[in-house]
């Protein structure tokens, strides 16, 4: 099945793409400064002999998962998402045959 783009449809894709990329953009920063910053408090807390570095890390850590899985995941155009929002329109379309 091919279809035309219209202006107003490739307009909607651009901003939709821009929306992506800007989400992305914003994850990988987001690890950057991650890795960045507990690679100076693990430096800080070895060198006084405590440990006390992984509770930010994790906890962190934790926070970075979850912006990943709603970035990568669970956004519109995410390989998850798009599988069920086509499993559930299969699901309608049936349901309307009947």
């Amino acid at each position: 099945m091919t279809t035309t783009l219209t202006p107003s449809r490739l307009s909607q894709l651009e901003r939709l793409a821009h929306k992506r990329a800007r989400a992305k953009m914003g994850w990988f920063i987001h690890a950057t400064v991650y890795t960045l910053v507990n690679a100076c408090l693990a430096v800080l807390a070895v060198s006084g002999d405590r440990q006390w570095h992984l509770y930010p890390l994790l906890g962190w850590g934790l926070g970075l998962t979850l912006h990943g899985i709603a970035v990568f995941w669970l956004s519109p155009g995410a390989p998850l998402r798009e599988t069920l929002v086509q499993r559930e329109m299969r699901r309608l379309l049936a349901q309307e045959k009947t």
